[in-house]
């Protein structure tokens, strides 16, 4: 049974990921996670002898290389990442900060541990690193990215993570270590932070709040299931060649103003006892700065090489998702409230 270190495993993707794992027994999960506002003890299991967490920053290199040293790990999947673009604008520091130092620090720690292997183990470790579309730019009415489209960020989240994109390449190149890279489309379903499109919709839609639409509402993204997408670097990390970029996609594009009145329709099926149609509730708001026009991943590398696809149609995937968040109002009132995140805090294993 392969150990694999997690960064970022509290979070989102890496919390879905972790969920997976343990129910399928599959791995032993070192789990690191800062536990920052959108990272929370709610979302994975509790510890186990297939999952042990700890409180910790990937900037912290003596942490880092304690945890692979002690848990002999066989592998390291980078989840860890500030990604909500509205925030990289209001507050570029912190993206800085974890995406671009932080994934430095960390593969300096992994390669240490790495060089410090028989040659047996080195072959068979990897170093998964878990990045976005968002690195490609924007793109017109046609065409896709693929792994070779050059890369143009347009905001202080993008450029960050094309920055931490860049230094995972490098550390392959130069010193040997084994990557693997993989840019992903925008992921959606349970237990993601309520600040994203369809948590932020959703919930504000059961409110009777507004709901904000930037612009035009026709800006166009690509959406993943997280689960497809977890069982996407699932598979990355077994059959993926070393080296190699992975684009993964959920061949689902939608406008944000299609996603919204999706989400509307189906908030007002699963309560029917609501007093307001939710669609009514829909706002335009001034567009953000550099708000990229179209996302659209051409995921045929990994399909035709490793043989995954998507396995979530949308109309499936948001319907479990918006249910989800029907039934769950106790989550996100204590994943939202930073009270219960400081006692939270208390029980972590540091």
């Amino acid at each position: 049974m392969q150990t694999l270190l997690l960064t970022g495993g509290a979070g989102f993707i890496g919390g879905c990921f972790v969920r997976r794992a343990v129910a399928a027994g599959q791995y032993k999960i070192i789990n690191l996670d800062a536990l920052t506002y959108a990272g929370n003890l709610d979302s994975i299991p509790a510890e186990g002898p297939k999952h042990h967490f700890v409180h910790g920053n990937i900037g912290d290199g003596d942490l880092v290389c304690r945890l692979l040293a002690e848990h002999n790990v066989d592998a390291v999947i980078n989840f860890a990442a500030e990604s909500h673009v509205d925030r990289s604008i209001d507050g570029p520091g912190a993206f800085i900060e974890t995406n671009i130092n932080g994934t430095f620090r960390l593969l300096n720690a992994t390669l240490r541990h790495w060089q410090s292997l028989d040659e047996t183990s080195q072959r068979r470790f990897r170093f998964l690193h878990v990045s976005t579309d968002e690195v490609y730019g924007s793109l017109g009415t046609e065409g896709y990215f693929t792994e070779t489209t050059p890369y143009s960020p347009n905001s202080p989240y993008s450029a960050s993570k094309a920055a931490s994109d860049h230094l995972v390449r490098a550390w392959h190149h130069t010193y040997g270590l084994p990557t693997l890279i993989t840019n992903c489309s925008n992921n959606y379903g349970p237990y993601q932070f309520p600040e994203k499109l369809i948590p932020l919709m959703t919930l504000n839609a059961i409110e009777g709040s507004p709901l904000p639409v930037y612009g035009d509402g026709l800006n166009i993204r690509d959406w993943l299931f997280v689960e497809d997408h977890c069982a996407a670097l699932e598979t990355v990390l077994a059959q993926g060649r070393v080296g190699e970029t992975y684009n993964v996609g959920g061949d689902c594009e939608q406008t944000n103003i299609e996603i919204v009145k999706t989400i509307c329709r189906t908030v007002n099926e699963g309560l029917p006892e609501l007093k307001h149609r939710c669609e009514g509730l829909i706002t335009r708001v001034k567009d953000r700065p550099g708000h990229d026009r179209r996302y659209a991943i051409d995921a045929t590398k990994i399909k035709t090489e490793l043989g995954w696809r998507p396995a979530t149609d949308f109309a499936t995937g948001i319907a479990a998702t918006v249910q989800w968040y029907i039934d769950n109002p106790a989550w996100v009132k204590r994943v939202t409230s930073g009270k219960y995140q400081r006692e939270r805090l208390g029980e972590a294993r540091f």
